[in-house]
């Protein structure tokens, strides 16, 4: 039985002086004073030279590099230990039509490099990254477009289209990140437009749902009886989700009931109701588990084995962010199952909006920077009892 507890194995990748600095880094975000006003100095410290900080702190944690060719030593190393790599291009917060550009052709570049290198097993995007904001709300509202509007949404629809086209020529596994709730039907509608395009022969293309919403196990079921319907195969990549407090927030403020779960409670239950709702259907689904919760990937794991599959089936991935649950990761991975880590890559200025992410949600999130620190100090005392 895989067991999560092995520090030996969840750092095997690690020398004793990157232990010590990740240990600082989670001690320092662990404090959420500290956290708060890093969000809030990080893009001035970067203007008066604190570049290179951060670029050898918090960047080096979470992020592979500023370009793709600065990720190939993380990819190396990765699969060194028999972990994927998934390049995630992490520029956000774009709004014009040379940018949506910009990140088509860094997303074609991935699945360029992907398919001549074997630790890459997925590539990703999001539909943000290739589309404005605003008109992905009015098209998700089903509001009426202007001409321009329907000409914008038809270049978007003709991006996506053309990285998945890339994808399916490549043979090359592709995410669909999800995002904001009010955007999200237009991201369905496009990923399901094309995984009945690209999924005929086996899955290539992967939508994402997000289980801390309380309606998602329900759309994922109707996902697959579509998929059985119109004979294509469906992705399903299976998250708890990212933007819980701004969901509330917005709510509230509009007077609307929240997507978001009652209780973690619920989105854990529905996590596995989700896991467990693939699995019988493994014959037509290719699922990657992106999670850091131990009971949900022990859960996948006991699923697998009840159905006498084998944990190298290319069917079922597990999925992790680089720099966090390395001890889930690296267990599972030698373990003999499918792992890739989400590894994000970008200039740190663009990168930013990420890394603040990472660091509110190692603070925010009950247990996460405490469970990386104590692992880290179990590690750290092994070794140290070694040298005696």
């Amino acid at each position: 039985m895989v067991s999560f507890d092995n520090t030996e194995n969840a750092f095997k990748a690690k020398t004793s002086p990157e232990l010590n600095r990740s240990y600082w880094l989670f001690k320092l975000i662990s404090n959420p004073a500290l956290v708060k006003l890093g969000a809030n100095f990080g893009p001035m410290a970067l203007n008066i030279g604190f570049k290179g900080l951060i670029k050898n702190t918090i960047f080096k944690q979470f992020v592979g590099g500023e370009t793709i060719h600065d990720c190939s030593l993380t990819v190396e190393q990765l699969g060194k230990y028999n972990i994927g790599t998934i390049l995630d291009y992490s520029v956000e917060g774009k709004e014009s039509e040379k940018d949506f550009d910009n990140c088509l052709d860094e997303t074609l570049e991935t699945i360029k490099k992907a398919k001549t290198d074997k630790y890459i097993p997925f590539c990703v995007f999001k539909v943000t990254g290739l589309a404005r904001f605003d008109l992905l709300v009015k098209v998700s509202a089903n509001q009426t477009l202007t001409d321009n509007e329907k000409q914008e949404w038809q270049r978007v629809k003709d991006r996506v289209s053309k990285i998945c086209k890339s994808a399916h020529e490549s043979d090359q596994k592709l995410f669909i990140d999800a995002e904001e709730s009010w955007i999200q039907p237009a991201i369905d509608d496009l990923a399901n437009q094309n995984m009945a395009i690209y999924n005929k022969e086996k899955v290539i293309v992967y939508n994402t749902f997000q289980l801390y919403r309380h309606d998602r196990l329900a759309y994922l079921n109707e996902t697959i009886k579509n998929g059985k319907a119109n004979g294509y195969h469906v992705g399903a990549k299976l998250v708890r989700g990212a933007y819980m407090e701004k969901e509330r927030l917005r709510a509230q403020e509009m007077g609307y009931q929240s997507p978001i779960q009652a209780n973690k409670e619920n989105t854990d239950k529905d996590y596995n109701e989700a896991l467990k709702l693939c699995i019988e259907n493994v014959n037509m689904i290719g699922l990657c588990a992106g999670t850091h919760n131990e009971n949900s990937s022990l859960f996948l794991v006991e699923l697998m084995q009840q159905k006498n599959i084998a944990p190298s089936d290319q069917r079922i991935y597990f999925s992790q962010l680089f720099g966090m649950s390395d001890h889930i990761s690296y267990n599972l991975s030698l373990s003999n199952y499918n792992v890739a880590k989400y590894v994000p890559y970008g200039p740190v200025k663009e990168v930013l909006p990420y890394l603040i992410r990472r660091a509110q949600e190692n603070t925010s999130v009950k247990g996460q920077t405490g469970r990386e620190l104590n692992l880290i100090m179990k590690e750290k005392k092994r070794r140290s009892e070694l040298k005696k």
